[in-house]
């Protein structure tokens, strides 16, 4: 299932709903406005024509009568255009008197008084002398809807500068509400098998405090029930241990006993099986307490006097100790914070491997490069790609016929990650045609408490 992020989606949600908003209360705005601009340029016609009118029935009883339209403007000046226009109309419809811009066509309004309006005009009609003169005022409809849309731009306008901050607003707010659940999440995600103490989050809203309680909760039931497994683990190898010892003790004992022939050849093979079981039973026993997470701890410690004790006991345990070669650079240091015990049994697998499956007559080299590198190299064939992949894997023993049980680099792997370090195998070794290459590489940083 794909994830999603709350905090995007709060985000994104909020800004549609504010922007919404804003343009509905704009448009709203709008509306009102165009209403309130027709009420204002109507109550300018009828206040002209009002106060037009008596001036207009003077003018005309002053001028003789005649056939062709007066306008007002008698030089050939130009005049500048004017919003308004009149004309001034018989009681036939004929003009008699109209301002400078107006044509000497009759408006197509009717002569009764009030208001008409077409597409581009909107005329108010008004009459007098016992409705022989009709007075006739036009406003251009463009002068209405540019203002109109003057209008509109003005309260739009500031709307483009002010939704992109309320974007910036929100994320920001948003962001600082959902911190706590960041800080929950980050210090979930930090627990692991070497750190389970309780969260402890003082400033935890209302809301995140019950989660808090209930991981808290879960992480005393994991560290109770890790507990358990360490000490069934611990007390179980011991009880393994000694009757498989003694077991071992008594056939070797039987095998001096016996004389020669199929007997001591019985006896023999018990010893061998036992000895194949007693290896088996520590390997499982280790696998054991890896999976119980017992590589990492809270603490750093030096690990090269570990690995020096390892080194030594391997030769020790070996028919030719000169086939281990060790190289580290004298007073050398490696303090990361792993359990010296982990640390020595995934160090342990990878020598015996190196032992057991290299190539007899080429040495076992472990070298410690720096204060983050140890390599082990051994002899082998040059393996594939597929071939690594599968010695990787639990009980994966690949094309060898060496005895063992398969388990030795799964268990190594499994506490060197919770170490914090990396295992990476190589075929062939650097700087040869052939090898294998076991390559420790504790990472720059801690691993993740």
């Amino acid at each position: 299932m794909t994830g999603y992020s709350m905090t995007r989606r709060l985000v994104i949600w909020l800004t549609v709903a504010i922007s919404c908003f804003w343009f509905a209360a704009a448009g709203l705005g709008v509306m009102v406005m165009q209403d309130e601009f027709g009420e204002i340029f109507d109550s300018a016609l009828q206040q002209t024509a009002e106060r037009l009118m008596p001036l207009v029935v003077d003018d005309l009883f002053q001028r003789p009568e005649t056939e062709t339209p007066l306008s007002l403007q008698q030089n050939n000046a130009v005049a500048p255009e004017d919003e308004l226009t009149y004309q001034v109309r018989d009681a036939n419809g004929r003009v008699m008197l109209h301002s400078h811009d107006s044509t000497k066509e009759p408006f197509s309004a009717p002569l009764v008084p009030g208001f008409w309006e077409d597409d581009e005009h909107r005329i108010f009609t008004t009459s007098a002398v016992s409705d022989t003169i009709f007075l006739q005022i036009a406003d251009n409809m463009a002068h209405r809807r540019e203002a109109a849309l003057e209008g509109a731009g003005a309260l739009l306008l500031p709307i483009l500068i002010l939704v992109p901050g309320s974007i910036l607003l929100v994320w920001l707010i948003v962001r600082r509400l959902v911190a706590p659940v960041s800080d929950l999440r980050n210090a979930i995600a930090g627990k692991d098998t070497g750190n389970m103490a309780d969260i402890d989050l003082a400033s935890l809203p209302d809301e995140l405090q019950p989660i808090m309680a209930s991981v808290n909760l879960l992480l005393a039931r994991l560290r109770a029930a890790l507990s358990a497994e360490r000490e069934f683990t611990s007390n179980s190898a011991h009880e393994l241990r000694t009757p498989l010892a003694g077991a071992l003790a008594q056939t070797q004992l039987l095998i001096g006993e016996l004389a020669a022939g199929s007997g001591q050849e019985r006896a023999r093979h018990v010893e061998t099986s036992l000895v194949k079981l007693t290896k088996l039973t520590e390997k499982l026993l280790q696998l054991a307490r890896a999976e119980a997470g017992i590589g990492a701890t809270d603490s750093a410690v030096d690990l090269i006097p570990v690995l020096d004790l390892v080194v030594l006991d391997a030769k020790r345990s070996t028919s030719n100790p000169e086939r281990i070669r060790y190289h580290r650079p004298p007073g050398s240091t490696l303090l990361w914070p792993a359990s010296a015990d982990a640390f020595a049994i995934a160090i342990r697998n990878l020598i015996e491997n190196a032992v057991i499956h290299g190539l007899p007559e080429q040495p076992v080299d472990i070298q410690v490069e720096d204060e983050t590198h140890i390599r082990i190299i051994n002899g082998a064939q040059q393996l594939s790609q597929t071939e690594i992949e599968e010695v990787r894997q639990r009980f994966g023993r690949g094309k060898t016929v060496a005895p063992g049980s398969g388990l030795g680099l799964s268990i190594a792997e499994r506490l060197l990650t919770q170490m914090g370090a990396s295992l990476t195998l190589h075929s062939p070794a650097h700087g040869r045609d052939d090898g294998f290459e076991a390559d420790i590489h504790f990472g720059a940083s801690l691993p993740p408490r």
